[in-house]
């Protein structure tokens, strides 16, 4: 479609190739722009590619074939293995200055670690949900860590994160004991029938029941419903799971606020202790008050699943929260300062910069909701170059001919889509040839052994 749109003259740089950042491009492409899309990882998808478990082979593949449509537009110029940010080997300074473009669109999605800031949460055996995610999806250089899991993991967090950590400690691992530990009750879990499928017939019963008797009195009109809150949770525990059977038990620990992680004497953990809560009505909702009574849940591993966080040291000016928009309402288009950039310090907003997708709001929805906020983030952009003239006469081939020369001299081999297509089809035939579904190398030095071929 883009090839028979009047060309705008604009250069446009995408930072993350996720559905925000893909979905985003492929708007700028049509309202004339040329994109520079650069991703931290060779492959592009982000999300989609590398968030969502990893068995779900048909949906993972229906939004592959998406991306590969939108990616094989001569406009958009891929270029993955490139990291932006201060730490990295390209500052988002040097990259302004070496490109020049238009506008520059953050769709880098939520980078960063969340966790609670409780005591010896950093031990060995404590780990952030992302990190497993991306390890199980073999996503370098995660898949090569090696995580220390036990036989009791403590998950802290009651939704779909919880549930996909679950499932692969449930099928993948095979541990003894998975226990779900919530600030609040029953009522407000928030995991979707969907996904919780993976792991209903794994469900410790008995003690789902003495579970939701022991918190009873503190779930406020809720606790009256407890027959029905049990059906509820367990009206899948007969539906035989596609991953076959296991082991192990899944538990639940409600009203339970994490206040510390004990530790053995070699610094691994032995128990997550918690602070018993009730619930209070808050607005609409209610929130969990402390009641200064606590228990250790014995645990050998600890999950956080807590949500996410943007990466801070991309070099954005941050604001609570996350990185720093405009917060003086746009009265011609609502909800559109929303996706630029401020500066806190100046009180300005940066001209001709922007966040889509988790880069704006972290861990807000999933693939659907990550596309949506790309497009209606590309629709302000687009506004946005519709009133700033081009910067210079020079083309997007000289600009990015620039970028690949600047990152060569720092030592960056960066990856582009044709590369990427070159990989998909080596994949896709050792998929065949093992008689397998699917399969990708899980390294990037494997990768990079393929193209040198």
């Amino acid at each position: 479609m883009s090839d028979t749109v009047t060309r705008s003259g604009h250069l446009v740089v995408v930072i993350g190739a996720g559905p925000a950042g893909i979905y985003g491009s492929r708007k700028l492409t049509e309202a004339g722009h040329e994109v520079v899309l650069l991703n931290r990882d060779i492959k592009p998808g982000g999300l989609a590619e590398y968030g969502i478990y990893f068995n779900k082979y048909r949906m993972k593949e229906g939004i592959r074939a998406q991306f590969r449509k939108i990616l094989a537009d001569p406009h958009i110029h891929y270029l993955g293995h490139v990291h932006i940010g201060q730490a990295a080997e390209l500052s988002l300074e040097e990259l302004r200055a070496i490109v020049q473009p238009s506008a520059i669109v953050v769709a880098a999605g939520a980078q960063g670690t969340k966790f609670l800031g409780i005591p010896n949460e950093q031990l060995p055996g404590v780990y952030h949900a992302k990190d497993l995610v991306y390890h199980y999806n073999e996503l370098p250089p995660f898949s090569q860590q090696h995580f220390r899991i036990g036989q009791r993991v403590a998950i802290i967090g009651i939704g779909n994160v919880m549930v996909d950590i679950a499932h692969w400690l449930v099928h993948e691992k095979k541990v003894a004991e998975v226990i779900a530990v919530a600030r609040r009750g029953p009522c407000q879990r928030a995991y979707t029938d969907q996904e919780i499928k993976s792991i209903a017939a794994n469900i410790d019963t008995d003690d789902l029941h003495a579970e939701l008797e022991r918190v009873r009195l503190r779930i406020g009109a809720d606790g009256e419903n407890m027959e029905v809150i049990c059906q509820a949770m367990t009206k899948y525990i007969h539906e035989a799971s596609k991953d076959g059977a296991s082991p192990t038990k899944v538990k639940f620990r409600f009203l339970s606020s994490p206040v510390e992680i004990l530790h053995d004497a070699d610094g691994h953990p032995r128990a997550l202790r918690v602070e018993d809560t009730e619930l209070v009505p808050k607005g609409d909702d209610f929130s969990a008050h402390g009641l200064g009574t606590f228990t250790d849940i014995e645990a050998d591993t600890i999950v956080f699943a807590v949500g996410d966080s943007v990466d801070f040291s991309l070099g954005l000016p941050c604001g609570k929260g996350g990185f720093a928009t405009n917060p003086n309402p746009d009265a011609d288009h609502p909800g559109a300062e929303s996706y630029q950039v401020f500066d806190p310090e100046s009180g300005q907003v940066m001209p001709g910069t922007f966040v889509i997708g988790w880069s704006r709001q972290a861990s807000d929805g999933l693939v659907g909701k990550a596309r949506q906020d790309g497009e209606r983030g590309v629709a302000v952009v687009n506004r946005y170059l519709e009133t700033v003239a081009k910067d210079s006469e020079e083309t997007a081939e000289t600009k990015l001919a620039r970028l690949s020369e600047a990152l060569q001299t720092r030592g960056v081999r960066a990856v582009t889509y044709a590369d990427v297509q070159q990989l998909e089809a080596i994949e896709k035939q050792i998929a065949e040839q093992r008689r397998i579904e699917y399969f990708r190398f899980a390294t990037n030095e494997e990768m990079f052994a393929r193209l040198s071929v």
